[in-house]
């Protein structure tokens, strides 16, 4: 598929600055013409990419400037200063950078300025002890856009498969808790008309994994199939919706199982993240469902571990930039 070339750019919000992010980004740039990416402009400190990369480098002050100079040199919109970069080494002044530079990307995409939102890998841990009180960037985005984090989906995708789990960073001794027809249904709802809307799909086909080994066995090995998905499962139906479950999560995800759905709708974080990570380690990209702007992720870390040490994979980047154009691409089309 072409991408419109009126769409505007994108911005990519570094993450932490110590992380692999401003790396990721850099190669991404590298790739631009074999990967056909479209134009986008990092948001950060500059000096996060020149310590890691010795490309060429272009400051500017507005969106509009990236076309300009994409073909030739990297464009960055700086944010305030990270204080001491030391790649491999997070710092409170690299979380306050990082969260200064999602700020301003947020910004820049509700304001129309950017076509969508790719964030980099950030610092949880980092974040918090700067007075962070969200659980990720996905509910701070969310937040900025006033979209309740509840009817924000978080849906991981790759080449061959898209998971939404619909419980997150949960311990799973509390996951059926949470699990409820109400919670089912939201999320079932905005995830086909997020595949509709970012993906150009139609008619979405949803499927809905059993939370119990062999989905419960009727009843025998547990009962939430019986009282939570499968009445959700009715209720999405009814609304014309195509969803199907619930589905023994053992037998959905050989290759003739994924071909008969366009997204698996996942108990808990482990039943969505497993086959996603197993298949497309490399290249699976974390795009958020329900909000009125494009974002998506890389789905992988700030891996402080290898920072400055030029081994990061930009694939996981290179695939969340193309993800966001296509979609942004697909919502022109919808308008």
């Amino acid at each position: 598929m072409t991408i419109a070339k009126t769409i505007a750019p994108l911005a990519v919000a570094l993450g932490d600055p110590s992380g692999i992010g401003p790396e990721v980004t850099a190669k991404a740039w590298m790739a631009r013409d074999i990967a056909r990416l479209h134009t986008f402009f990092a948001v950060g400190d500059a000096r996060s990419i020149e310590a890691v990369w010795r490309g060429p480098v272009a400051r500017i002050s507005d969106p509009s400037h990236a076309a300009d100079v994409f073909q030739t040199a990297l464009p960055v919109i700086e944010v305030e200063d990270a204080g001491l970069i030391s790649p491999g080494q997070p710092n409170q002044e690299g979380a306050r950078c990082a969260l200064a530079s999602l700020e301003m990307a947020v910004g820049l995409a509700r304001s129309d300025s950017v076509s969508a939102l790719v964030t980099g890998p950030v610092s949880k841990i980092n974040l918090y002890e700067i007075g962070f009180t969200h659980p990720g960037q996905t509910e701070f985005v969310a937040e900025r856009c006033g979209i309740a984090s509840a009817n924000a989906v978080m849906m991981l995708a790759g080449p061959t498969l898209r998971v939404v789990p619909m419980t997150t960073h949960l311990p799973l001794g509390v996951v059926k808790d949470r699990l409820s027809i109400d919670l089912l249904v939201s999320k079932g709802r905005a995830t086909a008309k997020g595949l509709a809307r970012n993906f150009g799909i139609e008619k979405p086909r949803l499927a809905f994994a059993g939370f119990n080994p062999h989905a419960g066995e009727m009843g025998a090995l547990g009962r939430e199939e019986i009282e939570i998905i499968a009445p959700a499962v009715a209720q999405l139906c009814s609304e014309g919706i195509d969803a199907v479950g619930p589905m023994a999560s053992d037998a959905m995800f050989h290759p003739r199982a994924r071909a008969t759905y366009d997204a698996a709708m996942c108990c808990y974080h482990d039943q969505a993240l497993i086959p996603l990570k197993t298949l497309h380690f490399d290249d699976g990209v974390n795009i958020t469902l329900g909000l009125p702007i494009v974002r998506t992720s890389p789905d992988h870390g700030t891996a402080f571990d290898i920072a400055g040490q030029d081994k990061a994979e930009p694939g996981a980047m290179i695939a969340a930039i193309q993800m966001a154009a296509s979609a942004a691409h697909w919502r022109t089309l919808c308008q």
